[in-house]
């Protein structure tokens, strides 16, 4: 599994899947990218001036919205994951 570094996250990428009233599937191509995840893995938090870590925001088993084009992109077992820094999460969804 993945271990994110510093004040990075590690989200499992959740595709919506569309479809239209009419029962047809919207394909990929013309999907907009997903937004949102499961987080799977949390770094320790970023050391600030002082040596002290800050507590990250997020905690495993989250969901969360972020950034559009934010973040690395990384494909394990077929699973698409997604390591992003904590400042590129913009919400906890609850």
């Amino acid at each position: 599994m993945l271990k994110p570094l510093g004040d990075r996250i590690v989200v499992k990428v959740i595709e919506d899947t569309e479809q239209t009233s009419g029962g047809i599937f919207i394909p990929d191509s013309a999907k907009e990218k997903p937004q949102k995840g499961e987080v799977v893995a949390v770094g320790l938090g970023k050391v600030n001036d002082k040596g002290d870590r800050e507590p990250m925001d997020v905690t495993v088993g989250q969901t969360v919205l972020y950034a559009k084009y934010a973040g690395t992109d990384v494909k394990m077992d077929g699973v698409e994951y997604k390591i992003l820094s904590i400042k590129d999460a913009l919400a906890i969804i609850e």
